[in-house]
């Protein structure tokens, strides 16, 4: 794509907005429309004849001052991006300036007087907002930057605006509370919330007290990252180079985990192992071991977090060994290593990428994580309570809960840098531009046995979990003991009738049709952003690289509660006002998941030789019908990836959402964590098992419709034999 041509798209697009699209949110929905255009959906050119938004002329003449000289094709970039430019900061602003209540910023009365209010920008002003995007693009394109490729330009643009906007503004918002006392500017405050001993205090090493929240979370994202990436890797061995037979069982197990909410979890470990659980009671009865509440506290928590992260890691790195090329493991074979030899020199080192990528998800979901800590940590704090805590408290502290988010986010950028310095710059590309015919090496016996012993333990501990949960559902209160069968769960919430049609009568079923839509919109949004956004960052050298991969990280790093919070902060008032509708919902998953699909791309590009692009490249291929027909079909594993992690995801958040669903608008885990309120536990596992049946299906069909990659030789059909 041009630039030019790129310009003249986003000057349609800002026609678009001008002359067609309701300028302002539009809150009565798709009746509100018939009123274009006038009313609530009148675009901007309207308002602008009927005086009401005089101030917003200069729209107009911005965007004519980029259709002059665009149109017959004579436009400079410079022109173009100082343009875009100005028509980004100036609907903004003046979005800012006014408001609901009419003008805000007072210094400005003597040159617009006493405009009306307005409302907060609909799809008309979102239109603009892209047209600027597209203006800049298209500009940087057109003066040699970004290779003079507009397709990539217009990526990095438009992505790093997206980033900015809902990960970066949103997180400025909340904590610039860290460094405000009683309404002023106070460094000295923000100085001693950093340095408390809430957060630092090493008490338990001299005492029975407990250590600051910083040490408990940085113990705790230690080893639940190493203890997943290592049962993930046991289980992605094994799967892939293990030979096992019961495929289909092997990976559902290894799927459930991924697509439960992790409290559900929380609970049904509760009921094996509580002072009263059934594992508890009959080691009592049977063995005399007396009852405990060990299951409280770290042991707990980093059980929990483990069965809920192994799943991404299994996914990430069986994509990643299935990947590697095996005619290098085939020449080490040839020139007679052992098998575990050619395991430890070839085939770990190849994998570094991607165990480093399950290291680094492993250690900031585990900083990030609030509902395990919440049902299981007891005395045990770690900094996603204590933020949450501090926010929705009694006392309300948005200053200690932005100070202990910094220290949380230092957490998290350590983690990135360690990473980046075990890989180094070493390459470890195995897929090429040239055939590979070679077949991918058997594990070696021990090292099978070793998987195996990790790995079938594990299944059947997770399968124990998951019984639990099963069973939960179709008994009369498996929290007390009653274990009589009973429907009566499932039909309370999803009862069907057949009154002059199929009726939906249970209560859980609009809170499950409005989770599987935004999850539905979401997962795709997600998956495709997230690898195109891998691409840049892997292939593309362009000033600001570091900071796009920065951003991209950003927000897995945020605990949900702060996400939460920060979002009804940030988008509550014009000139973007979100709060209440569907829409910040799918905002808040795509941003949330977003870094999955990002590091999962780039491990998986690590393993794609450059080449590949160059040849494209020579032959006359432009980036986008690169990215299309040459990478994308070997990213299959990445994409499958993606797409599952952000739908389970987005089927199973509670802490970010739990503040930005609406009566209108409520999710699944808010209805579970509402019935789990009212002591109805019975009923909020019975959902969770339609949850789990529902996701199951979905990352299985998933799986099948974008299919894996295969590399190497394949095993002909025994029909295409010949004698």
């Amino acid at each position: 794509m041009g630039a030019l041509a790129l310009g003249r798209l986003a000057l349609a697009a800002g026609l678009i907005g001008l002359l067609l699209a309701p300028w302002h949110g539009v809150e009565g929905g798709v009746d509100a429309l018939s009123a274009w255009p006038g009313g609530d959906a009148a675009p901007l050119l309207a308002l602008l004849l009927d005086g009401s938004r005089w101030w917003l002329w200069p729209v107009v003449g911005l965007l004519g001052f980029a259709a002059i000289p665009l149109l017959p094709g004579r436009a400079s970039g410079g022109l173009l991006a100082a343009v875009g430019f100005a028509l980004l900061a100036f609907v903004l602003l003046q979005g800012h300036a006014i408001g609901l209540r009419g003008l805000r910023w007072g210094w400005l009365a003597p040159l617009l007087g006493a405009p009306p209010a307005q409302q907060a920008l609909g799809w008309g002003g979102a239109l603009v907002l892209a047209a600027a995007i597209g203006l800049i693009a298209a500009g940087l394109a057109q003066r040699g930057r970004f290779g003079g490729d507009a397709f990539i330009a217009f990526l990095v643009v438009g992505s790093g605006a997206l980033l900015l906007l809902f990960v970066f503004v949103p997180l400025l918002v909340i904590l610039s509370a860290a460094a405000v006392e009683d309404g002023h500017l106070a460094p000295s405050a923000l100085a001693a919330r950093l340095a408390a001993p809430e957060a630092w205090s090493l008490a338990c090493v001299t005492s029975h007290q407990g250590c600051g929240v910083v040490w408990n979370t940085l113990l705790l994202a230690i080893l639940a990252a190493v203890s997943s990436t290592l049962i993930g890797l046991a289980f992605a061995l094994l799967s892939a180079r293990g030979g096992v037979r019961a495929q289909p069982a092997f990976r559902a197990m290894t799927m459930l985990p991924l697509i439960t909410p992790p409290f559900v979890v929380s609970l049904a470990l509760i009921v094996l192992f509580g002072r009263t659980g059934l594992v508890t009671t009959a080691l009592w009865e049977w063995f005399d071991i007396p009852r405990s509440r060990w299951i409280y506290g770290l042991p707990g928590v980093l059980l929990a977090q483990v069965l809920s992260q192994a799943p991404i890691a299994f996914v990430l790195l069986e994509g990643a060994v299935r990947a590697i090329g095996p005619s290098l493991e085939e020449a080490a074979l040839t020139m007679g290593a052992r098998r575990f030899t050619v395991f430890r020199t070839v085939t770990w080192p190849l994998l570094r990428p991607a165990v480093a990528a399950c290291l680094l998800l492993g250690f900031v979901e585990s900083l990030a994580d609030f509902g395990n800590p919440l049902v299981l940590g007891g005395d045990f704090d770690v900094l996603s309570t204590r933020i949450f805590f501090a926010i929705a408290g009694a006392r309300h502290e948005p200053g200690r809960a932005a100070a202990l988010a910094i220290l949380l986010l230092a957490l998290t950028f350590g983690a990135f840098a360690l990473q980046s310095l075990w890989l180094g710059r070493r390459r470890y590309t195995t897929v090429t531009g040239k055939g590979d015919a070679g077949v991918p090496a058997p594990l070696p016996r021990g090292l099978r046995l070793a998987c195996g012993s990790v790995a079938w333990p594990w299944m059947a501990f997770t399968a124990a979990v998951y019984g639990i949960i099963l069973i939960g559902g179709f008994v009369h209160d498996i929290g007390r003991g009653d274990m009589e069968f009973t429907w009566r769960h499932i039909l309370t919430g999803f009862a069907v009738e057949w009154q002059d049609g199929m009726a939906f009568r249970g209560s859980a079923w609009d809170s499950l049709f409005t989770t599987v839509e935004v999850a539905a919109i979401s997962a795709p949004i997600t998956a495709g952003l997230g690898i195109l956004l891998a691409w840049l960052l892997a292939r593309q050298s362009f000033p600001g690289r570091g900071t796009l991969e920065f951003l991209t990280m950003l927000s897995f790093a945020i605990p949900g509660t702060v996400v939460g919070v920060s979002y009804i902060m940030a988008f509550n008032e014009p000139p973007i006002e979100l709060t209440g509708t569907a829409l910040i919902l799918v905002l808040c998953f795509v941003f949330r998941n977003l870094p999955v699909g990002v590091r999962g791309g780039i491990a998986a590009l690590a393993q794609i030789d450059k080449s590949l692009d160059e040849a494209s490249a020579t032959m006359g291929a432009g980036a986008l019908q690169t990215l299309r027909r040459v990478v994308l079909p070997l990213l299959r594993p990445a994409i499958v990836a993606a797409l599952a992690y952000s739908f389970v995801h987005a089927m199973t958040a509670v802490s970010a959402v739990i503040f930005l669903v609406s009566a209108r608008h409520n999710l699944a885990t808010v209805y579970i964590v509402g019935r789990v309120e009212a002591g109805e536990m019975a009923l909020a596992i019975a959902y969770s098992t339609v949850l789990i049946v529902v996701m199951l299906a979905v990352v299985l069909g998933i799986e099948r419709l974008v299919g894996r990659a295969q590399i190497g030789r394949r095993a002909a059909p025994a029909g295409n034999l010949v004698a």
